[in-house]
């Protein structure tokens, strides 16, 4: 079975399966120095994810405002500081079968995300000064 023939939109669970990092974006009014070789892009507070499976803009980045269904990613809290775009359901986007997946920082508690990858923000930024094009995350 694929990892996206038992995905949907909105299921809160995090795919299983190996993803490539397609990009990066941070908050560069807290994040100084973003060291790393994937490409990286400063956030905008006007910035989104389509989260609209009929859309057809569907699990792509956005500028908001947008009249379909979309995440905010400039945030007042300190979790998409840092947004590490995972390569899923994009090549082709499937509709329903689930939107971007990110790597994020995780809350102080480290509760559970709608389906994202959190790590704390010192963990975060020491795994992006090792990673590569190449890099494949990969999720059991």
């Amino acid at each position: 079975m694929s990892y996206l023939e038992n995905k949907k939109e909105g299921d809160g669970a995090t795919p299983i399966g190996c993803f490539p990092i397609r990009k990066i974006y941070y908050r560069a009014d807290r994040i100084q120095n973003m060291e790393t070789d994937i490409p990286a892009e400063i956030l905008n507070k006007d910035d989104g994810w389509c989260d609209e499976p009929n859309d057809l803009n569907y699990n792509k980045f956005v500028k908001l405002p947008y009249s379909a269904s979309t995440e905010y990613l400039w945030r007042e809290d300190n979790l998409y500081d840092i947004i590490v775009i995972l390569g899923y359901n994009d090549n082709p986007v499937i509709p329903e079968n689930g939107s971007v997946i990110f790597m994020h920082i995780a809350r102080p508690n480290y509760s559970p995300t709608a389906g994202c990858i959190a790590l704390s923000m010192s963990d975060l930024l020491e795994i992006l000064k090792t990673v590569s094009k190449d890099t494949l995350v990969c999720i059991e």
